[in-house]
């Protein structure tokens, strides 16, 4: 006992020590070989010398020599027979636990092999990766002999299909961009996993293990056989290992910073290690730079190989079937060759690219090779040539592909040679907005998204295959944020700029120019509308129509915004968003065609007949429904609500009960009427009601009739779930109310109560910090105030206190959320209904942000 107390306290301080010397990670792949190295150390030390009838091996991580600090040390007992080692192996698990070493233990036997073969996949690759520790030599090089006498080419075969399968299932779980702005470090695509599935491949492949006994990681002696084999050039080797060190050494820092086993690599942790690498302003956009780059390479490189693998196990095309493109490449199958070994410039490569994509082609690993050697070597000022752009242009004219060529042109770093302002692009981090790629691969996304338009239905659809010409659209997309790293406020301006500039240089005419300009300068605004803005004011509908000469720059820019809101993030492009957008974009169609005004249009599709509507109620008259009509003098009440609803409204105001409130199921929210009598603060009372029963609101529309009656319509979802509200609530929620309008319910307590309730995964829910903002925009009949903030619990309840308090009547209200950040616009007048004046702007801004900073 004595013994095992004096090794757990040696091991400890060895541990701690070698941890605190690497605390800034100079040198990961040497941390991480010493620390399995220590760790190989102490077990043998334990087992003090004892002879075993099994093999003891280690395994994962800890067989690469690969550990990080709080990895899990595997270990794998190969017995004959596990019965009569039964007692050795718990005594041995046992004393390593007591000596300080928490182990994570499987027991196999020989018939394991062929039992995993068959049925498990992830357990037979670990018998890929083990490395002898002590034991029986005999026993683990007879294991090793029946494993791999049992891997016969249909096996391989078998196995090596499944790896491909496991790999797009990982990447369907973890994200298959190497671009993601908070990837999984180990299982992201261009994590460490997409390194280590290619020696498993490899071991496969070669039926050998990598488990060298020097004292090196098995990275090093991998890369190390795939330059003596000729896998790849000598420099590819290099920045392999080089971006491998760079993931790791990450995976290490989150590891010793969060005390525990982390792998995700969160902003806050970007922030953090950033700065102990770079001590400038931009540390953190540096630092992601260097890391994207690094994933960016691992995953080419795995990508590649798995081709490789994948035409390796397929039956040959014979030569006969090749076909000459041209006097330098070939096509056999789906893949591209280079005839004659010579150096390209950067003309051949974009025509290789545009075969690429014009036989939906890969490279073999000997062009892919050469392109990235000429590209890391290039000199644009001494090399570009005129041909480059011709090829070029040919490419945006392919009939498919267009998205994913750009995309490999990217990956390989093709698209920043030829376009020099797309470099700073590349891997540029988007923090504190709703973005979850870096800046170029967002891009390139929005191009392959509007691509899968081809076979769509949809007006979308229609739009996009009733365009002949879409190189102008791609270059659009091109464009829309290369100046992001120059101010994300106001990229729009500046991108139209070097849009021009990029333009002219390439060749295209001023009209072409003219058309990516208005695109670029323009892709924020149909956005902005349709979500921030009343699409039922004609105000805001002429203002918006006013910017268009025809309708194919509308369609042009409706298909833009659609490609960019479905490029930031799965969770942005919602049906809401769709059908807002939809709607903005049929309005202003329909008033180009028709050369009408926006007052024309509502009033051409307002249809209120009094008959026809009390036709939907037995309670109600024509005279109630005309009354009710008469006294809301707000044309976009009869576009917001159906016959069915306004009869719905008019029964309940008829019963003059104190409030009515009514729910409805649609697609993707729950709506929530409410009608009562009008007083200063029901708004935000309304707000706080639906936030302390976990209610998330996405809309609000108010309506007031002449009467002070209000009839205020909510769309909301559940704030953990972000599903539609349970019908059981219905009745608690309509409590609530009733009894906030009546004075009974103390809302400021009720709320301190829900935030006290929550405060433990308030975190979890909105993980965002950032910047406030509140900016003003003047309108015909309103001021126009729109509230940018990450969000939080009960914001909207918050805000709409803070503003009942300043003496600001709500009139519209609408909220945007992008993921984590929200817009929330409101159309105000003060107390005595009149614009709010300019000059108490700055009052009105300090003191909301003041309340929203509070929250933060």
């Amino acid at each position: 006992m004595a013994e095992a107390k004096e090794l757990k306290k040696d091991f400890i301080r060895r541990r701690d020590n070698l941890f605190s010397k690497n605390s800034r990670q100079e040198n990961p792949l040497k941390f991480s070989m010493e620390y399995s190295i220590l760790v190989e150390e102490h077990i043998r030390a334990v087992a003090s010398g004892t002879k075993y009838n099994f093999a003891l091996t280690s395994a994962g991580s800890f067989s690469r020599r690969e550990l990080s600090p709080y990895s899990d040390i595997d270990l794998m007992f190969i017995a004959k027979s596990i019965t009569e080692n039964d007692s050795e192996i718990s005594w041995l698990v046992t004393a390593l636990w007591d000596s300080g070493l928490e182990v994570s233990h499987t027991v196999r036997e020989f018939s394991d092999i062929k039992k995993f073969l068959n049925s498990d996949l992830h357990t037979f690759t670990q018998f890929f990766e083990t490395r002898f520790l002590l034991g029986s030599e005999k026993i683990y090089a007879e294991w090793n002999k029946i494993l791999f006498s049992l891997l016969n080419e249909e096996v391989e075969v078998k196995l090596l299909r499944e790896m491909f399968e496991d790999i797009n299932d990982r990447y369907a779980k973890y994200g298959e961009s190497p671009k993601v702005l908070e990837p999984n470090v180990k299982l992201s695509a261009g994590g460490l996993r997409d390194f280590q599935a290619i020696e498993w491949m490899y071991i496969l492949k070669n039926k050998t293990l990598l488990n060298k006994q020097n004292e090196r990681t098995q990275a090093e002696n991998f890369i190390e056989l795939l330059r003596e084999n000729d896998y790849t050039t000598p420099n590819e080797c290099g920045r392999l290992l080089q971006s491998y060190s760079t993931v790791l050494a990450v995976r290490n820092l989150l590891h010793l910073h969060s005390r525990q086993k982390n792998d995700r690599f969160e902003f806050s942790a970007q922030n953090k290690i950033s700065h102990m690498f770079y001590h400038s302003k931009d540390a953190l956009a540096v630092f992601m730079q260097r890391y994207f780059q690094a994933s960016n390479v691992i995953n080419r490189f795995s990508k590649s190989m798995i081709k490789k693998f994948q035409e390796e196990i397929t039956l040959p095309l014979p030569d006969s079937l090749g076909i000459e493109l041209d006097e330098d490449f070939i096509l056999k199958g789906k893949t591209i060759s280079l005839i004659n070994k010579r150096q390209l410039a950067l003309s051949d490569i974009l025509r290789a690219f545009y075969y690429r994509g014009l036989y939906g082609a890969h490279f073999d690993e000997n062009l892919r090779s050469l392109i990235v050697e000429i590209v890391e070597n290039y000199d644009e000022v001494n090399q570009q040539e005129p041909e480059s752009s011709v090829f070029f242009r040919e490419i945006l004219k392919l009939p498919k592909n267009v998205g994913q060529t750009l995309a490999v042109m990217n990956e390989l770093g093709v698209l920043s040679a030829f376009l020099s302002e797309f470099k700073e692009l590349v891997g540029f981090l988007q923090h504190g907005v709703y973005h979850c790629y870096t800046a170029d691969e967002h891009t390139l996304m929005t191009i392959q998204n509007i691509e899968k338009l081809e076979k769509d239905k949809s007006t979308l659809g229609k739009i996009f295959n009733g365009i002949k010409d879409k190189e102008i659209l791609y270059l659009a997309f091109l464009f829309h944020d290369i100046a992001k790293p120059i101010n994300i406020s106001g990229h729009e301006i500046i991108g139209a700029e070097m849009a021009s500039s990029i333009m002219h240089r390439l060749g295209y005419s001023e009209e072409e120019t003219e058309q990516v300009i208005f695109l670029v300068k323009n892709h924020l605004i149909m956005e902005q509308i349709a979500f921030r803005r009343n699409l039922n004011d004609p105000e805001t509908l002429n203002s918006f129509t006013s910017r268009f000469t025809s309708t194919r720059e509308l369609d042009l820019l409706y298909l833009v915004t659609y490609a960019d809101l479905s490029a930031v993030n799965p969770v942005v492009w919602t049906s809401w968003k769709s059908d807002l957008l939809s709607e903005l974009y049929r309005k202003t169609k329909s008033m180009l065609e028709e050369q009408i005004t926006g007052e024309e249009l509502l009033v051409s599709t307002t249809y209120l007949v009094p008959k026809e509507i009390s036709k939907h109620s037995p309670h109600i008259s024509e005279s109630h429904v005309r009354e009710h009509i008469d006294s809301i003098n707000d044309i976009a009440y009869a576009h917001q609500f159906s016959d069915k609803e306004i009869a719905r409204h008019v029964e309940e105001i008829q019963k003059g009960v104190t409030l009515s409130a009514l729910f409805t199921e649609l697609n993707e929210f729950t709506n929530i009427t409410v009608i009562t009598k009008d007083f200063p603060s029901l708004l935000s009372k309304i707000c706080g009601v639906l936030s302390i029963n976990d209610a998330n609101i996405h809309d609000a529309k108010i309506f007031t009739r002449k009467d002070k009656i209000i009839i205020d319509s909510f769309n909301v979802t559940d704030f953990r779930t972000h599903k539609k509200i349970n019908p059981e609530r219905y009745p608690k929620i309509k409590r609530d109310l009733v009894d906030v309008v009546s004075g009974l319910l103390r809302l400021n307590q009720e709320f301190a109560k829900m935030k006290s309730k929550w405060w433990r995964i308030e975190s979890k829910f909105f993980k965002r910090s950032g910047k406030v903002n509140v900016a003003f925009e003047d309108h015909e009949k309103y001021t126009i105030i729109d509230v940018f903030s990450p969000d939080r619990l009960g914001f909207l309840y918050q805000v709409t206190k803070k503003m009942n308090e300043l003496g600001l009547i709500i009139y519209f209200a609408k909220i945007s959320t992008k993921g984590d950040d929200i817009v929330d616009s409101f159309y105000v007048l003060d107390r005595n209904g009149r614009k709010i004046s300019p000059n108490d702007y700055e009052l009105i801004k300090t003191e909301l942000t003041e309340t929203m900073n509070e929250m933060l």
